[in-house]
């Protein structure tokens, strides 16, 4: 009889935390933004204009993963947005120039967010970057 009870306990255990989804694509949820850039002169000195960035490539991690899922380009308004996620944990990002040492010459601007349910569209801070 314990071994019976034991079984189904763990069958259930196991039914369980197989259906549980990680992050990623296939849910009802949406990653929204836009992406501001500082434009510098060639030198990386003077501040030539400042302006939501059109056609920047905005990349997103995953969960724990070490490289980009999923790559979007910004809109005409610098405006982007990623569509059928699942609730979890996100990192959006942009490169942009290093203003401060020029190498490395392409830095990562990363934002980290978290969806917690179901049909949820989570708005990213600007992400803010040199060009």
């Amino acid at each position: 009889m314990k071994k019976t009870g034991i079984f189904l306990m763990l069958s259930g255990l196991f039914f369980l935390t197989g259906c549980l989804k990680e992050e990623g694509d296939g849910g009802t949820c949406t990653i929204a933004g836009k992406v501001y850039a500082y434009d510098y002169d060639a030198e990386m000195n003077n501040l030539r204009a400042q302006y939501y960035a059109p056609d920047e490539d905005v990349y997103i991690i995953y969960g724990l993963d070490s490289i980009p899922s999923e790559r979007v380009q910004t809109n005409d308004k610098g405006a982007y947005r990623f569509e059928y996620l699942r609730p979890g944990t996100y990192t959006v990002y942009v490169f942009s120039k290093n203003v401060q040492t020029k190498l490395p010459p392409d830095l990562a601007v990363k934002k980290t967010v978290m969806i917690l349910s179901n049909n949820q569209t989570v708005f990213v801070e600007d992400i803010e970057i040199n060009k």
